[in-house]
């Protein structure tokens, strides 16, 4: 199948209007969704390569490099002309010795480099068609410096487009002004709307493209979600701690969801 597509920004990159997000198939780590089943997440992934989607959406950190392996083998199992793109993300360094604990943002050039030639080992790719910096930096590396390592990375062949996730305008104009930012993922749904009052504006701006996380909020505006699957999630589900999975949000945002399957949501939501 064929699906409609739109141009990254100012990049070649031509990708479906819905890609495959791959934090969930990471399994058990800090943030993940709980025990995942790899052949269901494979089946999964080719499956939506079917339908028509285009490119995966996988990051170092999701499952400490498990999530990238997974896509990796997903990959192996699809004739190289039909494969997608692969967008994963670096910055953001977790513990193998312990997938729980918090992961550490960190963007000190070496340690940008030692990601991402690990990513393209699990991946089994030579270059990263999306290479993002996860959130902004912890470590003192100052952004000026992180962008340069990252254009020097798309210099050497090993990244095709840069962007960033989770940035702010002022984090934003500091990468600007190294050189262009390809692209920005900032969170965005019905809940979450608040990207639109600054940095998607700015991204149109600059002719930076745009791809929004958990459009769906983790799950919850699927029409698929009802309080008694929240209390049924897995033990390490990171949701099951999230606000928006917990009254008095979570009355709401099923309200919405209902509405939004109805198709009465016409007025105003609450906030």
């Amino acid at each position: 199948m064929t699906l409609p597509t739109r141009r990254l920004g100012t990049s070649d990159l031509a990708i479906t209007t819905v890609g495959f997000g791959a934090w969930a198939v990471g399994g058990p780590w800090a943030f993940g969704w709980g025990a995942q089943e790899d052949e269901d997440s494979i089946a999964a992934i080719r499956h939506a390569v079917d339908r028509g989607v285009n490119w995966i959406d996988t990051a170092a950190v999701y499952g400490v490099g498990h999530s990238e392996e997974v896509v990796g083998r997903a990959l192996r199992e699809i004739p190289e002309g039909e494969r997608p793109y692969v967008f994963t993300k670096c910055g953001l360094v977790g513990d193998p010795g312990d997938p729980h604990a918090n992961p550490k943002r960190i963007q000190a050039p070496d340690s940008v480099r030692r990601e991402c030639e690990d990513s393209l080992r699990r991946l089994g790719v030579e270059r990263i068609d999306l290479y993002q910096f996860h959130w902004p930096a912890q470590d003192g590396t100052p952004p000026e410096e992180a962008w340069g390592t990252m254009l020097e990375l798309v210099d050497e062949g090993k990244v095709r487009v840069p962007g960033v996730s989770n940035y702010d305008i002022p984090l934003l104009e500091a990468c600007e002004g190294v050189g262009h930012v390809g692209s920005l993922q900032p969170p965005f749904s019905l809940v979450n709307r608040g990207a639109a009052a600054d940095v998607i504006p700015w991204a149109a701006d600059h002719g930076t493209g745009v791809i929004v996380y958990s459009p769906m909020q983790s799950g919850l505006l699927t029409g698929r979600f009802t309080r008694e699957r929240v209390e049924q999630m897995d033990e390490t589900d990171w949701r099951r701690k999230d606000a928006e999975f917990n009254d008095p949000k979570l009355s709401r945002n099923l309200e919405l969801q209902e509405l939004e399957r109805t198709g009465a949501g016409q007025g105003p939501v609450r906030p």
